[in-house]
């Protein structure tokens, strides 16, 4: 992905790469900041259902093919129950009980799941600097998701602390965060197949919608009052999430991956958490444990490596080669 020369066609370019990964972040301060006027389900129907509308105007104007086959609307459906239905779902939920920044680095996280199944499904080469992305996120998902009372009993050798039950795992709201980052790497995973029968932007507009519907029902069957207390400031806020941190983000996001930049532009995707960071600590003045400060750094720091495995074994390479260069040519002037 390179950018121009020119100083003033480069700045708009570089402010369009990173547009998505801004939005989503500050996406997720604008849900956090709304949730107590609101209820979990509602929120996350609202943000999928409108965005998915918008997604599929957008489809037309640019008269691109609709779904035809039942295959193709097969994969829609699966793939809305999955990133649509439990991705928002779970992501609502978990965001009640976490912070907005805390909860964007735990989504965010979700190329380690990814790369998992890319290299099951497809034979991806993770590389060792992909095992060490992995290993490293593995220990900062940990400092993240595990109370802190339950890692100083393990150094303490107080075992009673850490008794789990299945019902306290999910009342626990990074838990379903991870739940939620698995939900959309599985999502992401399944694009490859969505696309062999469907166009890659109406089958997101479709399973924004279709996977909305469903948060929708059990926000009737579950909730009350979902509307009664938000205020203009709250719509405002819902508004950003679903106009920009959904339809208009993944707008721009398909539109740069369409221009064949999918690989530079998914490097760039550890700018998500940083921005949802930023601004939850300036809006919502959210603080973060010492354990979870370490975590959330090293969590940023093995999707960086994931994200770029390629090009630092390349670099690696190249350095290493051109040391071993430099060592045969002084040994050739000693002999």
């Amino acid at each position: 992905m390179q950018l121009s020369s020119n100083p003033n066609s480069s700045i708009p370019k570089a402010l369009l790469l990173i547009a998505p990964f801004f939005l989503w972040g500050t996406a997720m301060v604008a849900m956090k900041g709304v949730i107590p006027f609101t209820t979990p389900f509602f929120m996350a129907g609202v943000r999928l259902v409108p965005a998915g509308i918008l997604v599929l105007l957008v489809a037309v104007i640019l008269k691109l093919p609709q779904p035809k086959t039942w295959q193709a609307w097969l994969w829609i459906i699966v793939f809305a129950l999955v990133d649509g239905a439990m991705f928002q779902g779970f992501l609502a939920q978990g965001i009640v009980k976490t912070g907005a920044g805390l909860g964007s680095v735990m989504i965010d996280s979700q190329p380690l799941a990814v790369a998992l199944l890319s290299s099951f499904l497809f034979g991806e080469i993770i590389g060792f600097w992909g095992w060490l992305g992995l290993s490293i996120g593995i220990l900062g998902i940990s400092l993240i998701g595990i109370p802190d009372h339950w890692i100083y009993g393990i150094f303490q050798g107080n075992l009673e602390v850490i008794e789990l039950s299945w019902l306290g795992l999910f009342d626990n709201g990074e838990w379903l965060m991870l739940l939620a980052s698995l939900s959309m790497a599985v999502g992401t995973v399944m694009i490859p197949f969505v696309s062999r029968y469907s166009d890659p932007v109406v089958a997101t507009g479709w399973h924004m919608i279709l996977g909305g519907l469903p948060l929708f029902g059990l926000s009737w069957l579950q909730e009350s009052q979902q509307w009664l207390n938000i205020t203009v400031e709250g719509w405002l806020a819902l508004g950003y999430a679903t106009v920009f941190g959904s339809a208009i983000a993944y707008g721009i996001f398909f539109y740069l991956a369409s221009k064949g930049n999918l690989t530079s532009l998914s490097a760039l995707t550890f700018l998500t958490p940083i921005f949802a960071l930023l601004f939850g600590t300036i809006i919502l003045s959210e603080v973060l444990t010492s354990l979870q400060s370490c975590g959330v750094f090293l969590t940023i720091i093995s999707i960086y490596l994931i994200n770029q495995r390629e090009q630092i074994a390349a670099k690696f390479k190249s350095s290493t080669g051109e040391s071993e260069d430099a060592i045969s040519i002084e040994n050739q002037r000693v002999n």
